[in-house]
């Protein structure tokens, strides 16, 4: 595996969860639609603030307390209000979405095209994002984080 090839297209989207699902999706159709496969991958960074990670490790073990008084509840009842604490957390998390193009040498100007085409699509075109190639001082970091994420 030639790490060498890989360029990386980061994209900054705040806290905004719907959007970078919609850039999600986007990908997605792109991958199947052209038939990209492993040449466009995307991964997401997600970063809590160090307030709501603390209230995320409370949570647990405040529903964990309730458990027993509330046997007479639904289980489904019970989801949807640590769905909606896990969600806000997500929502007030730092997303990052990491894209990796893995053309070939003899694919330069499809590569060329996707860098050019990505950001300039409706969903990615209103964040912050960067290009980091390689031989870019933080092509290593990025790559490393790339592969570090599920």
């Amino acid at each position: 595996m030639l790490c060498m090839a890989y360029t990386f297209l980061v994209f900054e989207f705040g806290g905004s969860e719907q959007i970078a699902q919609q850039a999600r999706h986007k990908v997605d159709g792109w991958k199947q639609g052209f038939r990209l496969g492993k040449k466009l991958e995307l991964k997401f960074d997600r970063k809590q603030p160090e307030a709501k990670v603390e209230a995320v490790s409370e949570a647990p073990a405040k529903s964990a307390k309730e458990g027993p008084k509330a046997k007479g509840k639904s289980k489904t009842a019970s989801r949807p209000a640590g769905n909606a604490q896990s969600h806000a957390d997500i929502s007030s998390a730092d997303i990052r979405l990491i894209v990796r193009l893995d053309f070939s040498d003899h694919e330069k100007l499809s590569s060329q095209r996707w860098m050019e085409r990505i950001p300039g699509e409706e969903p990615f075109k209103s964040v912050k994002s960067s290009i980091v190639r390689a031989g870019d001082p933080e092509f290593m970091k990025t790559s490393d984080l790339f592969e570090s994420l599920n």
